[in-house]
């Protein structure tokens, strides 16, 4: 695996009672970004996090704030993410009535965009603006859950992604979330992701040695 790999690490599977700690851990540990799951009980099926959160832990960390919500309406909370401290906002297409307008609103405060496809969501969601983002989110679970297994039929999504991206001599990441661990985290890079989200794989693998294994999924 290259060592320009990124790893972002999902505080999903950190310890909530302790979460400002967990983070300086992982930015010590190596971490590139710290992925943060938000989660509404309505677009996905579970409640996680708001930017209140965030806002609390963005002192503790300089690290890329790596922000995914799984959320509708997405664009009432854009503002609130933004200045809480998200430096990457990441949405799904699904959760929009128009896409390009959401794309301009994160824009508007200075945030890189990111557009995120679940398992089954098409590469014609997200084509057409390209030339307008900076991350591709590739789902390779169900979003809503941690924990769950790795879908092998994404990375057929991911290839093309990186065929389009490469064809088209754009700066995106391509990044990849779900059921990533130390096998499948090289038949997705070989796919065309440069970005590794994992939660469970570095927060118990190896008993929570967490430089060890964020090491291990950038170089297996």
């Amino acid at each position: 695996m290259s060592s320009n790999i990124k790893i972002s690490p999902s505080i999903l599977s950190a310890d909530f009672s302790k979460l400002g700690e967990e983070i300086i851990l992982l930015d010590k540990a190596g971490a590139d970004y710290i992925h943060v799951d938000v989660m509404d009980g309505h677009f996905v099926p579970n409640i996680t996090i708001g930017p209140e959160i965030i806002k609390k832990l963005r002192p503790v960390t300089k690290k890329v704030f790596d922000v995914h919500l799984m959320i509708k309406p997405v664009d009432k909370y854009i503002q609130s993410f933004a200045e809480a401290g998200a430096d990457i906002i990441t949405f799904h297409p699904e959760a929009t009535p128009n896409t390009e307008e959401t794309i301009k609103l994160i824009k508007k405060f200075d945030k890189k965009v990111g557009i995120s496809l679940k398992p089954k969501s098409d590469i014609n969601l997200v084509e057409k603006y390209l030339d307008k983002i900076d991350l591709i989110l590739v789902m390779s679970v169900e979003p809503g859950f941690a924990g769950q297994k790795f879908m092998p039929e994404v990375l057929t999504k991911l290839k093309k992604l990186k065929e389009i991206v490469k064809n088209k001599k754009l700066d995106i990441d391509l990044e990849i979330d779900g059921g990533i661990n130390f096998e499948n985290s090289k038949i997705a890079v070989e796919a065309g992701a440069n970005v590794l989200v994992s939660g469970s794989t570095i927060f118990k693998q190896n008993n929570g040695d967490l430089k060890k294994n964020i090491g291990l999924l950038r170089s297996s």
